[in-house]
């Protein structure tokens, strides 16, 4: 079994022009086309943002790959507008990896504690008798029925502008899950960093200890 931690791989893209798209779609609606400068992009979507003209947000999205545990995807998954890719426990043969079963490790149990040998040994558990299924010629999508929500995903993510502001307001709070706050807030302080004028202003549980907080990489 390899346990490791969880990260967020972001694809990357033309930030500067994605404002610039925005803008190009949405003066459109003010036939404002003649106001389009170099620079200009920016204040017109300070503007959209006040006005709550967050359609316009639409014409650009963002991929980012989640690597988290199977709780937190299946909370992902619950947002709309949006396109998903998923590692699958149907066609992936766990077995056939030397290490094992992966894992994504729990950051609020103490590795000394109790608690964490418990979860610990409930993740060896779960891999022996994954294991065992496939040695009675079970095939993964039938093994996979004792693997557990701690196990590794990889997820493919696509939003567009105004979903990521919709996950980000719901995901990146106090009420979020734990896990799903771990890799969401580093997410959300990496947008803010690339593009201020659309994320700049989203709240975010700054509570949480940044110690924790997943690796984000680009793609």
């Amino acid at each position: 079994m390899k346990i490791i931690k969880p990260s967020v791989i972001i694809e990357s893209q033309d930030w500067s022009n994605m404002l610039k798209r925005i803008e190009t779609k949405g003066r459109v609606c003010y036939k404002s086309e003649e106001k389009i400068t170099d620079d200009s992009a920016a204040k017109f979507i300070e503007n959209l943002l006040k006005r709550g003209h967050l359609s316009v947000l639409e014409h650009s999205s963002i991929s980012v790959k989640f690597v988290c545990d199977r709780g937190v995807s299946h909370e992902i998954v619950r947002h709309r507008i949006a396109s998903y890719s998923q590692e699958s426990t149907r066609y992936c043969n766990y077995g056939n990896d030397d290490n094992g079963i992966t894992v994504i490790e729990p950051y609020f149990l103490d590795k000394e504690s109790f608690a964490y040998l418990s979860w610990e040994n409930a993740m060896l558990a779960t891999e022996r008798h994954y294991r065992e299924l496939l040695m009675y010629k079970y095939p993964p999508q039938k093994a996979r029925s004792v693997l557990p929500n701690s196990l590794k995903t990889e997820i493919w993510v696509t939003y567009n502008l105004r979903e990521w502001i919709h996950f980000f307001s719901l995901r990146a709070e106090k009420a979020g899950h734990p896990q799903m706050r771990q890799v969401v807030i580093p997410l959300l302080l990496k947008f803010k960093e690339m593009l201020p004028e659309i994320f700049g202003n989203i709240p975010y549980d700054t509570e949480f200890p940044a110690e924790y907080y997943a690796e984000i990489l680009f793609a």
